[in-house]
């Protein structure tokens, strides 16, 4: 089973990459299903066929879906949902408002993913192509799990009968007691931490950076890389799209200074984007609509490669034994500055703060019983040592 998610900046063209991966894919004989988790869906669009919540299937072993998480929702949080409706419903707030206030931000973005780890479970495909949101929406969504074991983590340390009596006067008609409330947030919990290890298998799931040779496009690309090194997302590739042909130049200035801005930009990609392969897909005359543009896109760009295969493996992290009762954590996180990142251990817990996004790991017992000590940055790598000695500790990277 693979599993491939593209993402990237809104307009650069992750949905047609993803149409023309899902499409080259099924040509290899394998069953294949695209889906669209982004909003405002326009994978429809770019096959120039109508889709639905449910797979649609639009030629020999391809399938297309736009994922709608509304039945989803009410099979994973109904009973959350059910409580929290009634426990915010009174005098002044009638059942609708109740019910949209009810709706936690980041739902969607789970129970989108929950999707995608079924049809992983299920085997009902051998690949599933994702056409993700734009950079920012999509590294939410893939933090959300982190986020919510968080949560649900400290809710499970508390004592249950403690828990079960703060909440039972909130508890009404709707819900059996609010036992039933723990035990939909630990089935909830363990959804998504069976998810979680879905998403950072690199041997299931990879993640594919779809950028222009343009210098906003290009740091957000870098940004996205980072973030998805914070978290252990594997990145196996980078896709530039629109590339004008060489010829160009000789149309005009305005294709000759265009082509020089992006001849600039792919020179730095290829230098900053290395060691993961780049794949280049060219700037069309006509709209890139239908199967038969499809299928130009994905030989253009893929050529004779399966753009199903895993094109990169490297390291997630590792602990290294550094001698004298030391140890070095070592995480990918490429693209970030000695001042972008922050460190703070608390017990068997690891803060990464990189921007807006923080991480928070368990580390293995060996780590978790030493002390941290300085963290520093080296070759798109961030090393982390352990010291003997136990204690909470802020960490400087350098």
């Amino acid at each position: 089973m693979r599993i491939i998610l593209y993402l990237g900046k809104g307009g650069v063209g992750k949905t047609t990459v993803a149409a023309a991966t899902a499409l080259r894919s099924a040509e290899l004989g394998y069953k294949t299903l695209v889906a669209s988790t982004d909003i405002a869906h326009s994978l429809a669009d770019s096959f120039d066929i109508p889709l639905s919540a449910t797979p649609k299937q639009l030629s020999e072993n391809l399938w297309a879906q736009e994922i709608s998480v509304v039945a989803d929702i009410q099979n994973y949080w109904g009973t959350l949902q059910s409580f929290v409706s009634n426990m915010i419903s009174g005098p002044g707030i009638n059942n609708v408002v109740a019910d949209e206030l009810s709706s936690f931000p980041g739902m969607d973005e789970i129970v989108s993913l929950l999707h995608i780890n079924k049809q992983a479970k299920e085997k009902s495909f051998d690949r599933v192509i994702i056409d993700a949101a734009p950079t920012g929406e999509t590294i939410r969504l893939l933090t959300m799990p982190d986020t919510f074991r968080w949560y649900a983590g400290h809710v499970s340390k508390l004592e249950s009968a403690l828990v079960v009596r703060a909440l039972r006067p909130f508890a009404g008609k709707l819900l059996q007691g609010p036992s039933e409330v723990l035990e939909a947030i630990n089935n909830l919990d363990a959804a998504t931490a069976d998810l979680r290890v879905t998403l950072s298998d690199p041997s299931v799931s990879s993640y594919r950076v779809v950028l222009q040779p343009e210098k906003m496009v290009m740091r957000e690309a870098e940004r996205a890389i980072s973030y998805l090194g914070l978290f252990n997302y594997p990145v196996d590739s980078v896709i530039i799209n629109r590339i004008l042909p060489e010829s160009a130049a000789e149309t005009g200035e305005f294709y000759r200074e265009r082509r020089a801005i992006q001849a600039k930009y792919l020179e730095m990609i290829e230098n900053n984007f290395r060691p993961l392969p780049l794949w280049y897909a060219p700037y069309y005359s006509h709209e890139v609509v239908g199967l038969e543009a499809l299928e130009q896109l994905a030989l253009d760009c893929f050529g004779e490669a399966d753009p199903g295969e895993i094109f990169y493996r490297g390291i997630v992290q590792e602990v290294i034994d550094s001698g004298n009762g030391s140890y070095l954590l070592r995480l990918p996180i490429p693209f970030i500055g000695r001042d972008d990142v922050r460190l703070r251990k608390r017990g068997d817990e690891l803060f990464i703060t990189i921007g807006n996004f923080k991480r928070e790991m368990i580390l293995p017992a060996v780590l978790a019983k030493r002390r941290a000590g300085g963290g520093r940055l080296r070759d798109g790598m961030l090393e982390i040592s352990f010291l003997p000695g136990e204690g909470e500790a802020e960490a400087e990277s350098g």
